[in-house]
């Protein structure tokens, strides 16, 4: 799984499961270390750009942005919401 910097505690905890970008040189590090950490980071993040755009497009429905339910239930809430939808961009079925 590709996370965000948010999650370096889980890839840390889960090294096979889990791949987190590369962590940030310190400041004043010299330009040997920021340049591999530049395209690593780029690589990674390059990687996750699908599943972002998959996110943020759910996110436009008004239903899932005000979504403060149970965790358990999303699921359930996104295929209510994105099964109308769909229907709808697939044209008349007569």
């Amino acid at each position: 799984m590709l996370v965000d910097a948010g999650y370096q505690g889980l890839a840390r905890d889960h090294p096979d499961q889990v791949s987190a970008p590369p962590l940030k040189p310190r400041p004043g590090a010299s330009a040997e270390l920021h340049a591999p950490w530049q395209s690593a980071r780029k690589v990674q993040s390059s990687q996750r750009i699908p599943v972002e755009h998959a996110i943020a497009e759910h996110k436009w429905w008004r239903v899932l942005q005000r979504f403060t339910g149970r965790r358990e239930l999303l699921p359930d809430t996104i295929n209510a919401v994105a099964g109308p939808v769909s229907d709808r961009s697939s044209g008349p079925t007569w």
